[in-house]
């Protein structure tokens, strides 16, 4: 297993960043949130899961091992992969997902694209225990402490887009990324707009404004 890396960040995408480890430029998938946590350029370390396929290795990165664990405990539960584990961390802050699991908070669950109601307490039913079992608050890569809410660690700023992205690509950008997420097209479209409509395009680089629209999107049901 590979706990963790840490190297220099080589760029940053809207799913993925590129990190390089011993001279490897390696490919981690992320959260919004935790690649907002991330600068190209600067040195970053996240804690990781690898996930084995017979025909890819996927690494996926955590700002903390809170949220690792979380997304290694997710995908016992029947149906549930690495995409939709993540998308649940995508949506959901570590400590809400637990709590949710844990108090069998369907509601919350649900805000999860690709999670309905059944699955959600199948989830519950399935994870409840073992989500208790669950520290709240973890050491991140290294032994230094995360925040109570997954907080990036190791004094990481948030990235930032050289100057703002006209209105198209930060729609189409955006908008593919929520998508990737589970959502639907209509629903990615509308969540842009009215980040768009509230704060302006100026004001937003495509981080930004993905971070935004989740926040949009993830209490409805």
């Amino acid at each position: 297993m590979i706990a963790s890396v840490r190297g220099e960040v080589l760029s940053v995408g809207l799913d993925h960043a590129v990190i390089e480890v011993g001279g490897v430029g390696m490919a981690v998938y992320a959260t919004p949130a935790t690649l907002g946590g991330i600068r190209s350029g600067e040195e970053a370390r996240l804690a990781t899961s690898l996930v084995v396929r017979e025909d890819s290795l996927t690494l996926y990165g955590f700002a903390d091992t809170q949220a690792r664990d979380l997304f290694a405990l997710l995908q016992t539960a029947s149906g549930v992969g690495p995409r939709l584990a993540l998308a649940a961390l995508a949506v959901l802050e570590p400590r809400q997902l637990r709590d949710a699991l844990s108090e069998g908070d369907i509601g919350v669950l649900t805000r999860v694209p690709g999670i309905g109601k059944k699955n959600a307490e199948r989830l519950t039913l399935e994870l409840r225990d073992k989500v208790n079992a669950l520290s709240g608050h973890q050491a991140a890569p290294g032994g230094e402490a995360a925040g109570p809410q997954g907080e990036p660690v190791d004094g990481v700023r948030g990235a930032e887009d050289p100057g703002p992205a006209p209105t198209a690509r930060l729609r189409s950008e955006v908008g593919e990324a929520l998508v990737g997420l589970g959502f639907s097209a209509k629903q990615a479209e509308q969540s842009v707009d009215a980040v768009l409509a509230e704060d302006g395009q100026d004001r937003l680089d495509t981080s930004t404004l993905l971070r935004r629209a989740l926040a949009t999107l993830g209490p409805r049901s």
